[in-house]
């Protein structure tokens, strides 16, 4: 394993060549846009205010419809950076909703979407991939496409708990 300081002189490498800081930019730029577009497309929803832009391991804003934000849980819109993929993710506004929906789930015979295995340090209750590998060059393809997956998401999320 490399020392920290070992990692900041690949961290350096990178920054100078640009693509790396280049590639960020752009997909931070495009998560805005996407969340911009959800805020205009569906006004009766919910959406945050601000993104969450991680450490580099995922960037995610919420998008959550009132069906679901009257049981204290939301949706978010995850981009991971180490496998360059769109997400959808069911979650709790905290641990103790979260806890109780994860049991929920994992109780169930429901399979639909991937239940992780405990929710020690983990945000989600259930987690679906939408993109996993997206194309950057039609990002009007790309934001149907994650807004085709979140509402089928949303939908069989809504169906199991009614």
């Amino acid at each position: 394993m490399k020392s920290f300081h070992e990692y900041i002189n690949e961290y350096r490498k990178l920054m100078e060549k640009g693509d790396v800081r280049k590639a960020y930019k752009g997909i931070m730029e495009y998560i805005m846009e996407l969340r911009l577009y959800f805020k205009k497309t569906y006004s009766n929803y919910f959406i945050s205010g601000s993104i969450y832009y991680g450490y580099m391991d995922m960037t995610y804003f919420s998008f959550i419809p009132e069906s679901l934000k009257i049981r204290n849980l939301k949706i978010a819109i995850v981009f991971i950076h180490e496998n360059i993929s769109f997400e959808v993710w069911l979650a709790g506004y905290n641990k103790q909703v979260q806890i109780k929906y994860w049991n929920l789930f994992k109780e169930s015979d429901w399979n639909k979407y991937r239940i992780p295995l405990t929710i020690k340090g983990i945000d989600s209750i259930i987690e679906h991939v939408l993109v996993e590998d997206p194309d950057f060059s039609n990002t009007d393809a790309l934001t149907k496409q994650i807004e085709r997956g979140t509402l089928i998401f949303i939908k069989d999320v809504e169906d199991f708990l009614s």
